[in-house]
């Protein structure tokens, strides 16, 4: 009878385990409320925290599509684009064109005998940053300390190299389909984009979620509106209205509430570099939210995502889908096109 009643009570909370939404299980997804993410998937490692979704979660957010409503959240990039100004201009330049392929007797060309239609083509070459435009930054993007080590404790002395990094580029990031929340700070604060250089608080996220009425899961994708993109037009040309407003963004207390408390797996924003610049005096560097986030907890970075249609059409909850461009070697995802979808 005994023996009966303890299976009963294992089966009871093996059901209730299964039951639970991720996050809820504790150790079973990885996060630890009060600790975040962290070097917890292996010596080997080069994924962090989106290690967290599994095929039950990305159903999960699959499922809650209800409208098929789809929001193109990249911006388009050019040779004009702004950009953060650790970074390279990028060019587009033709490197086959009809009118040369043809008129300059290109020995690529098919023979004229052979080609009656005049078939040709355009194609291009390009001269780029892997930090520009919608992107991921990948986990080797930012290093830390005298051993210039990055996420897990790659090394540069064993893992750098001059194709790039060896581990944690952004080819490792896997494609992404998770549950999104945006969280509208410009809105909630009643203008189109925060001025530059306004540092979001913790208490800034969460009354916003409150005013929305929109809670965070562990495993969610968090975006949040500064509103700079709004002034992007249609390649990001004007770098001086950009500039204005990219300067806006989180502060570490926020970052470390957003990942060790309410257990984000990606966080994104509509700016540059998603942190407030300049950083608060005592941060340890200038970027100390991209150094928490992408060495210390293994939490991938989102930036220069276009928030604006969720904006306006109040989408704070959605389907988050992205994939990052599979070049060997890159430090981000560059020049994307990730959607949310309701």
């Amino acid at each position: 009878m005994r023996l009966k009643r303890w299976t009963l009570l294992v089966l009871s909370f093996s059901v209730l385990a299964v039951a639970l939404p991720i996050g809820a299980q504790g150790t079973k997804t990885g996060w630890v409320k009060g600790k975040g993410w962290g070097w917890i998937w292996g010596k080997e490692d080069e994924v962090g925290s989106l290690n967290a979704m599994t095929e039950a979660t990305k159903a999960e957010a699959l499922a809650s599509i209800k409208k098929g409503e789809t929001f193109d959240l990249g911006l388009t990039y050019s040779r004009r684009s702004f950009k953060w100004p650790g970074h390279n201009p990028g060019e587009i330049i033709t490197f086959r064109s009809p009118d040369g392929i043809d008129r300059m007797g290109d020995p690529d060309a098919p023979p004229r005998a052979s080609n009656p239609d005049r078939v040709l083509w355009h194609s291009e070459a390009l001269f780029i940053s892997d930090n520009v435009a919608t992107q991921i930054d990948g986990l080797a993007h930012i290093t830390a300390g005298e051993d210039y080590h990055w996420y897990n404790g790659y090394k540069e002395a064993e893992w750098g190299g001059d194709f790039g990094p060896r581990k944690c580029d952004a080819s490792t990031i896997p494609p992404i389909i998770a549950r999104g929340v945006l969280i509208d700070v410009a809105a909630f604060k009643g203008v189109d984009a925060l001025p530059g250089h306004t540092a979001i608080s913790a208490d800034d996220l969460k009354a916003t979620l409150k005013a929305q009425g929109t809670e965070l899961r562990v495993g969610d994708v968090v975006l949040i509106r500064t509103g700079t993109a709004r002034y992007w037009g249609t390649d990001g040309a004007d770098h001086a209205k950009i500039g204005e407003h990219d300067s806006a963004g989180i502060t570490l207390e926020a970052a470390k509430w957003l990942v060790e408390d309410q257990g984000a797996i990606m966080v994104a924003s509509d700016t540059s570099g998603l942190e407030v610049n300049p950083a608060a005096p005592g941060s340890g560097s200038g970027i100390p939210v991209h150094k928490y986030l992408l060495v210390d907890q293994g939490v991938h970075i989102g930036e220069f995502h276009n928030c604006e249609p969720l904006s306006q059409a109040k989408a704070y909850t959605f389907c988050y889908i992205a994939t990052t461009n599979k070049i060997k070697g890159t430090a981000a995802g560059f020049a994307l096109r990730p959607i949310a979808v309701r």
